[in-house]
This record gives C-alpha cells, sequence and structure tokens, in this order.
C-alpha cells in the first residue's frame, strides 16, 4: 500500500509539473544553455560516450523534477558516413524500480539552429516546450534520451531535416544512454526495449531512425516507431512549413552542412546572406519572424532547387523507400499547414506497400500544432503496447 501511494504522489507530482509547463516554456525561449562540457577527442565507435556532465531537467525555472539527468557528448556518424560527435541529454525518473527499464529516444520538433536553442540547454533553464510528453514516458517508468541532433549544441551548423544524420543520431542517442555507467545502475541495460518517438522534425527523425535501425543499429532491442506529422518528403514543397523562407533557409543550410558540395553561399544574394547569419543562431520562431516578408528572389539569384546535385541530395531525404524494423504509429492533422497532410499519407502507403506494420491516424480538422498536442497521448499509448510486447496490429 505505502509502495502504491508513493507511486501516486510521484505521478501527481508529474502531472502537476506538466500543467504549468507550456506556460513557462513560452516565458523562456531564449537564453544560455549549460555549460558545454568536454567533447572527447578522438574516434570512437557510434554510441561511444565523448563527455559526460551532471544535470537537472526542469519543467519550469527553479522547478526540478524527481528524476536523475546527465547531459552527454557520443560518438555519431554524419550523413556521408564520417565520425561525428553529438550532445544530447539522458533522463531517469527517481522511482526506486530495479531491473531492466525500457528506453525512449526521443526527437523533438523544430527548435532552430543556435546551440542556445537545443533540447539540451532548455531542458535544464524549464524552457522545452515538449517536457510535457518527456514527462508522460517519466511517469510510465521509461527513461528517456533526448538528442541535440548534430551541429545543435556542438560546433557546426544544424544539419536541419538531413534524414540520414537525424536518423543516425536518434539511434546513438540510445546506444550513449545503454553505455552510460551512471544509467546502467538505473536500469538501462542493453536488454532494455527501445521506443522510438517524435514529431514534426521529430517525426522525420524518429521515422528515419526507424527505418535505419535494422541495418544501422540491429543490436538495439527496437519495440515501436511513433511518428507523427512528419515531413516524408522535403522536395514536394506543396503546403510545407506555411510558406516561410526562414525555415526554408534551414534545410538550405543544415544540406550545406552536411554536403559543402552544394555550395550554397554561391546562390544567394547579400539579403540572403544577411539572413544565412541570422537564420545561423536564430531560434525557431526568430527565424520565421526574420523570414516574414521575404521571397526566394529576395534571397537567391538563382534556385538551388533546380540544382541537379541539391535535387539529389534533398531527394535522398525522402521517407518510405524501406521499410520500418519495428511496427509504427504514424498520425497526422488533416488540416496541417507546415507539414502537408498528404505526406504523411503517402508515408503511410509506402510502408504498408513495404509489408509493414503500420498503424495510422488522423486528426480530422487539426492544424500542426493541434495534432501534435492531441494526438501525444494515444502515440505513447501505442507505444507502450510495443514496450510490453503486446503485438502489433496495424491498419494498412
Amino acid at each position: 500500500m505505502k509502495r502504491s501511494r508513493r507511486k501516486l504522489h510521484r505521478r501527481n507530482r508529474f502531472a502537476a509539473l506538466a500543467v504549468v509547463v507550456l506556460v513557462g516554456a513560452l516565458a523562456h525561449v531564449t537564453g544560455a544553455g549549460p555549460s558545454a562540457g568536454e567533447e572527447g577527442a578522438g574516434a570512437g565507435r557510434p554510441g561511444d560516450l565523448a563527455g559526460v556532465e551532471p544535470y537537472t531537467f526542469r519543467v519550469l525555472p527553479a522547478l526540478p523534477t524527481p528524476t536523475r539527468a546527465w547531459k552527454i557528448f557520443y560518438h555519431s556518424t554524419d550523413a556521408t558516413g564520417r565520425p561525428d560527435v553529438v550532445s544530447g541529454t539522458v533522463i531517469v525518473p527517481e522511482d526506486g524500480r530495479t531491473g531492466t527499464r525500457p528506453l525512449i529516444t526521443y526527437a523533438v520538433g523544430t527548435v532552430g539552429m543556435g546551440d542556445q536553442c537545443a533540447p539540451s540547454a532548455t531542458l535544464a533553464r524549464g524552457a522545452t516546450l515538449e517536457a510535457p510528453a518527456i514527462v508522460q514516458a517519466l511517469e510510465r517508468g521509461w527513461a528517456v534520451v533526448i538528442t541535440d541532433y548534430p551541429g545543435l549544441g556542438t560546433p557546426g551548423d544544424h544539419t536541419y531535416l538531413v534524414g540520414r544524420a537525424e536518423g543516425n543520431a536518434v539511434l546513438d542517442a540510445a546506444r550513449a544512454a545503454q553505455r552510460l555507467p551512471e544509467a546502467q545502475r538505473e536500469g538501462i541495460t542493453t536488454g532494455s526495449p527501445v521506443g522510438i518517438m517524435g514529431y514534426s522534425q521529430g517525426g522525420h527523425a524518429s521515422a528515419w531512425a526507424g527505418e535505419l535501425a535494422r541495418e544501422y543499429a540491429p543490436e538495439l532491442q527496437v519495440k515501436g516507431v511513433a511518428s507523427g506529422g512528419v515531413p516524408a518528403d522535403i522536395l514536394d514543397r506543396k503546403g510545407q512549413e506555411g510558406g516561410n523562407v526562414g525555415l526554408s533557409m534551414m534545410i538550405a543550410i543544415g544540406h550545406d552542412a552536411a554536403y559543402p558540395e552544394l555550395k550554397l553561399d554561391s546562390y544567394l544574394t547579400a539579403d540572403g546572406r544577411a539572413l544565412v547569419q541570422k537564420v545561423r543562431g536564430g531560434c525557431v520562431l526568430e527565424n520565421v519572424v526574420a523570414g516574414q516578408g521575404k521571397t526566394r528572389a529576395d534571397l537567391f539569384a538563382r534556385n538551388p532547387i533546380d540544382a541537379p546535385e541539391w535535387q539529389r541530395r534533398l531527394g535522398e531525404d525522402r521517407l518510405g523507400t524501406r521499410a520500418p524494423g519495428a511496427p509504427a504509429y504514424l498520425y497526422h492533422g488533416t488540416t496541417d499547414e507546415v507539414v502537408a497532410y498528404g505526406l504523411g499519407e503517402r508515408l503511410r502507403s509506402d510502408w504498408c506497400a513495404l509489408g509493414a506494420s503500420v498503424q495510422w491516424q488522423t486528426y480530422p480538422l487539426a492544424g500542426h500544432g493541434p495534432a501534435a498536442i492531441a494526438g501525444g497521448g494515444p502515440a505513447m499509448d501505442w507505444l507502450a503496447d510495443r514496450l510490453e510486447g503486446r503485438p502489433a496490429q496495424g491498419n494498412c
């Protein structure tokens, strides 16, 4: 009985924190993050730790959670197969649980390109809009690892929406959590069932991780992939990003960082170069504002999308060419103004045609934000069934 009351009390503390986090996050979306720590030099296997520092997960400033947490730097692989170091955060609930616990490798939606926007910076300040989803996972007794993505929180430009780099980083974050001695003592082991989850950019990254898992990280016990609002084909521009050129420039900068042969600077006007400098250091709302009132004609002397090398590299980000290595849950709002509904619908069809087990959930008349709110809980419930070993049915 006492154990049940303690568990209920802990859940209530988490629930109370989740209620207020969105207000606090909206009030604290900028500022300096925790210290960068030491990035380990030299080579390492994908998922090997390159640095660790103690961390505090907050949902509001000065309001820590009943968790243990660490900021990590870990080895990964970039889009062209070269070694890279990525940062992230490992969080475990202080629940007295013994034995192996499930692990969620969580991919956040678009936060921007400046290092101060990285999840490992904002989670410590209680300024992360997706903290309620993380809290829900922790309430269930799961551990959570959140990648910062390549170049976000580490040197260089963030390789925004570069699928293979993102997917590798999501999978290597799970490996790194399993190799962290402090987390091992909290039940994160190589035997932990692994769930992959994300929405928007995180939907893209988590879906890519799902497609790559069997090939790139076959030792991970991936049980399910839950992805929402997925920009499954960034060459299909219809309805994506609401036409904002600030977000489009983030894609251009990210791909130029991943593939230097694209030579983004050679396509830009003076106004375009000025916007690139702003976007490189800005968080998402700042970048949206920076792009308002500008057209592609203002920013580009010639359109990079017309170049074969850009077509090829952007085309490589398309999801749906291989089946995910675990059952998948996809969800999308039918009136999504940021990531067109048809992109999610097509990914579902592609995966189904490849023989994958796919559960498809639509949210009628829901835009990008409302679908994230409505769909996150059911997606996590579906993932819980997979982590507990219940078979997926799918509705292909």
